[in-house]
């Protein structure tokens, strides 16, 4: 059986394969590129945690390769360090700490003394969170409650408008759970991300997917209301159906003004099933809160005339192929996962368990709120028409 060798790639190679990390490429695609399995490209992104490392910088007063060539052919000319430094233009005192760190008189070695520099220069910058003790466990009890690091970098602003040693970004916290020769958050708190991946993702990559069945009689989403669009109106929902194994399923409903999620338990993903889920859910919202109702061309809705006769909600169809157009319900969807992994048997859940699920995800901070809560935003609606 022949082996291949192992590959060196040069640091073009390592520029390029991040590159297109960076745009989005999965691991085989690069690997693809190059020729090479997606486990050896895996091994040059893993050990900083899928995050590009900053580009090596040298100070424009350190030493350059040519100034040590210099010094190295004067040091074999018997020259004097002063006289090798004034044709330098630097210190004298510049060429002999150059030396004496790198061996002596007779043992100095350019291109040895150069790397050497460059290896001594690769020391990682020590993080904020690194200082702040406290403000790790702040951040590590967030993460324990399924908060995403966006969402508590925005409520520390919010929560603590006048202290700078309490703010950071959302990137420093991925950094630090990601990169783990950092060692402020340990690893054990990646489960709680959304994504359970092992390195840290584009956010150009996509995995989206559309199989959107038929429906008749359906009312476009382009005959909405304008009013609608600004979601300025509360009222308006987005809705779908997500599915389990053993062919289980569930309710998603998105309001569009405060992202309030309900979800709903069905028995499986024929219309009649569906409908009369809806028709359950709608009698636990007030009418002035339920106005409209949008779902995509999935044959579970093709029953929708009789959801609106008994509930009075409009209900409008995405175009097809158009996932987009219900956005905040596809969010949701996706933040789902956190808590229901593709592959869950959804059967197994009650009604109770699905409201647990929608709790948390409705008491955590929004950035597209202003990281208000979707519970915060929909009890003041349920406030002003009380």
């Amino acid at each position: 059986m022949a082996y291949r060798t192992r590959i060196r790639y040069t640091e073009e190679q390592k520029s390029q394969m991040w590159d297109r990390w960076q745009r989005g490429e999965s691991l085989n695609f690069i690997g693809r590129a190059f020729d090479r399995p997606s486990s050896s490209i895996y091994g040059q992104l893993a050990p900083t945690g899928g995050i590009r490392p900053p580009a090596k910088r040298r100070s424009r007063l350190a030493l350059t390769l040519a100034e040590r060539e210099e010094i190295s052919r004067g040091m074999a000319a018997q020259q004097s360090m002063r006289s090798i430094a004034k044709r330098l233009g630097r210190s004298p005192s510049t060429v002999s700490r150059e030396i004496n760190r790198n061996g002596s008189v007779n043992d100095y070695r350019a291109a040895q003394a150069y790397q050497a520099a460059w290896d001594k220069a690769c020391r990682p910058k020590r993080c904020k969170l690194a200082g702040y003790p406290s403000l790790c466990k702040i951040i590590a009890s967030k993460l324990e409650f399924n908060w995403s690091p966006q969402q508590i970098a925005g409520w520390l602003k919010r929560e603590y408008p006048q202290e700078e040693n309490n703010h950071v970004s959302h990137e420093t916290i991925y950094k630090s759970l990601f990169v783990q020769t950092r060692g402020v958050l340990k690893k054990e708190l990646q489960q709680h991300l959304r994504s359970q991946r092992a390195i840290r993702r584009s956010r150009h990559a996509t995995m989206k997917k559309s199989g959107l069945g038929q429906i008749t009689d359906a009312v476009s989403i382009r005959e909405r209301p304008a009013s609608v669009e600004d979601r300025a109106i509360p009222g308006h929902w987005e809705g779908d159906l997500i599915g389990g194994s053993k062919n289980s399923y569930i309710v998603t409903l998105v309001e569009r003004h405060s992202r309030y999620v309900a979800l709903a338990k069905v028995k499986n993903k024929d219309s009649a099933s569906v409908i009369t889920a809806l028709i359950e859910q709608s009698k636990k919202m007030p009418d002035e809160l339920y106005k409209s109702l949008t779902w995509d061309r999935g044959k579970e809705m093709a029953a929708h005339r009789r959801f609106t006769m008994e509930t009075n909600v409009e209900v409008y169809f995405c175009d097809p192929k158009s996932p987009w157009q219900r956005g905040s319900n596809e969010n949701t969807n996706r933040l789902l996962r956190q808590y229901l992994p593709s592959g869950t048997d959804l059967s197994l859940l009650s009604q109770a368990d699905l409201d647990a699920i929608s709790l948390q995800l409705n008491t955590r901070p929004r950035k597209t709120l202003d990281y208000e809560t979707p519970a915060e935003r929909f009890n003041a609606c349920v406030a002003s028409i009380g």
